[in-house]
């Protein structure tokens, strides 16, 4: 398999057919925003900022994305965890592990308790011939730290997931232990009904259950097509059910592949200036499945060191060997691939197969943009294959919603391998591999996700392609270019704005990911409390998920958002950063 990938040639010039919609600009067109004004007859909601929002996010694109390398020996950009809210955190983090442990041993001694085991007649319950399902830390870290705030997490909708949402209530009547849905009003007595009624995000679904009205910023609708599906999408995507079905029930390589398939593979390349392209069912197998097909033993992978689970995963199932270089470091990423070639396999010394170097077009975790220009020249430099997974970029980076790649003045021609999703930007599911049509055509007999998988549904091509054309106006309207002009401004708005509050913000200007650290763990489930309690859906995370001092909060920002939400979301933060004390730019104690 390494024989045949090593001998592919990656593309130097995109097809076009006939009937694929030809992209508006190439994917290395570069459009300055001022050359890209409101129209006259359109107010800017952002006139009173404009100036300080092109100005912040022209700094940040010139250091981050058109600057020189940024190497170890530079000023990280992070914000620094200060010392009182890192020593304080793993305070709460004791605290949480030893009352744990105390409450353990007593429920154990009084023979009462939410998790004590009880002996069954199970013949897996005798230890001494079977091992332990769950070990003994992760099925701990569980009960009594999860379990404490898992009404943060998980929680259901009733609603479309656009700007505005349906959060179904929720209860626990055994300590958070299980949780289910309160239903109907009518499961409350009469004090407490009046206390949800009167509350000013009271509302019901369509099934009566109690639900609270939430401004989303949490999920990746990035351009909004969740709010206006029934006056983008819906026309193409129901009509596409009369001539296809919902589901193939099939793979790629059998009989699940239809015309709408490879009208979405001939989009998709088309609009990146890519030769070919191959979607599949889901975006985290895309990058799990494609990574194991295009490398294996006698292979080297480096990846940086903050990429996704996928990546991780399909690096690790992929039987190649495994390096890591610093976020965003192109000088430590130089120094990597100088040792490999110079050094070659271990024991053998024998000179590597192929080197495949991994990155994120955004890193959904820190809201950053990845140095692709500098990772593009180191790479080229030393042989070296470049993956980018653009699965939060794509549709919400540059000009025209090409991406990472666009945005840093990269061409696309340049990246070997180009990954992306289609459930953030474009309303829909699935992801895609776009390279040479070599490339492509090995995909589609090596790749598990091609071969085994079930292939995407036809109906979600369709939402898919719909959007594609409004992206790029080819129906008839600019609703694409108001999308992404308006996720630009809002995203840099509500990123200046809690800048300005004095909270500890990781990320970029121009991108739609705005975490913000909360550090404490006892701040994560205060935070999301207290936001859903003003009528806000907010994301936390805390360990395992990131390391065990950077905890935060992290808002997706919307097209779909209007300034007037914002302004609301913005003033309800600010509020219950001073309640938590989370401005840890203004003062070590926050």
């Amino acid at each position: 398999m390494s024989q045949e990938f090593q001998r592919i040639q990656f593309p130097n010039k995109a097809t076009n057919d006939e009937d694929v919609p030809e992209a508006e600009a190439s994917s290395t067109s570069s459009i300055s925003e001022k050359e890209d004004p409101l129209t006259l007859n359109e107010q800017d909601p952002y006139a009173d900022v404009r100036d300080k929002l092109e100005e912040l996010s022209t700094d940040d694109k010139q250091r981050f994305a058109l600057g020189s390398s940024r190497g170890s020996d530079e000023p990280h950009s992070e914000p620094i965890i200060t010392t009182f809210a890192a020593m304080t955190t793993y305070l709460g983090y004791a605290v949480l592990i030893v009352c744990g442990h105390i409450r353990d041993i007593f429920a154990r001694l009084v023979g009462r308790g939410r998790y004590l085991r009880k002996d069954t007649d199970f013949p897996s319950d005798n230890l001494a011939f079977y091992a332990p399902l769950l070990k003994s830390w992760e099925n701990f870290y569980t009960r009594r730290l999860y379990h404490r705030i898992q009404d943060c997490f998980n929680r259901p909708i009733a609603s479309n997931p656009g700007a505005n949402i349906h959060v179904l209530e929720r209860v626990s009547r055994d300590g958070n232990k299980t949780m289910e849905l309160l239903g109907s009003i009518d499961n409350l007595d009469p004090r407490q009904q009046h206390q949800y009624i009167s509350g000013p995000h009271y509302v019901q679904d369509s099934s009566d259950r109690v639900a609270r009205n939430c401004l989303n910023l949490g999920s990746y609708n990035y351009l909004g097509f969740a709010d206006d599906w029934q006056i983008t999408c819906k026309t193409d995507v129901t009509k596409s059910l009369q001539n296809f079905p919902v589901s193939c029930n099939s793979s790629r390589v059998h009989y699940g592949t239809t015309t709408l398939h490879r009208q979405v593979e001939q989009v998709v390349a088309s609009f990146l200036g890519k030769e070919d392209a191959i979607v599949l069912n889901m975006g985290f197998n895309t990058n799990a499945t494609t990574i194991p097909a295009l490398v294996t033993n006698g292979d080297l992978v480096i990846s940086d060191q903050l990429n996704h689970t996928s990546i991780v995963n399909g690096a690790r199932a992929s039987g190649a060997a495994i390096r890591t270089f610093a976020h965003n470091d192109t000088k430590h990423l130089e120094r990597i691939l100088k040792e490999a070639i110079v050094m070659g396999r271990p024991r053998s010394r024998r000179p590597w197969n192929k080197i495949l170097v991994i990155v994120e077009g955004i890193y959904s975790m820190e809201g950053e943009y990845c140095d692709l220009k500098n990772v593009v020249a180191v790479s080229k430099k030393y042989g070296a294959y470049v993956y980018l997974d653009e699965a939060h970029s794509i549709g919400a980076m540059g000009p025209t919603g090409r991406g990472c790649a666009e945005y840093c003045g990269v061409d696309t021609k340049d990246i070997d391998i180009m990954m992306g999703t289609f459930t953030k930007s474009f309303g829909g599911m699935g992801g895609y591999v776009c390279a040479s049509t070599d490339v492509i055509n090995f995909l589609r007999q090596k790749c598990a996700g091609s071969r085994f998988h079930n292939s995407l549904s036809p109906v979600v091509c369709q939402q898919i392609i719909t959007s594609f054309k409004v992206i790029m106006g080819q129906d008839g309207t600019d609703i694409g270019n108001k999308k992404l002009r308006a996720l630009r401004d809002n995203s840099n708005y509500f990123r200046m704005r809690l800048n300005m509050m004095g909270l500890h913000v990781l990320g970029h200007y121009d991108s739609p990911i705005m975490p913000v650290m909360l550090y404490n763990p006892t701040k994560i489930a205060a935070f999301s409390r207290e936001c859903l309690k003003r009528g806000l859906a907010v994301v936390v995370v805390g360990f395992p998920a990131v390391p065990i001092l950077m905890s935060r909060a992290r808002f997706c920002i919307s097209a779909g958002h209007t300034r007037e939400e914002l302004d609301r979301a913005l003033e309800e933060i600010d509020e219950i950063a001073e309640l938590l004390k989370l401005r840890y730019a203004r003062s070590s104690f926050g």
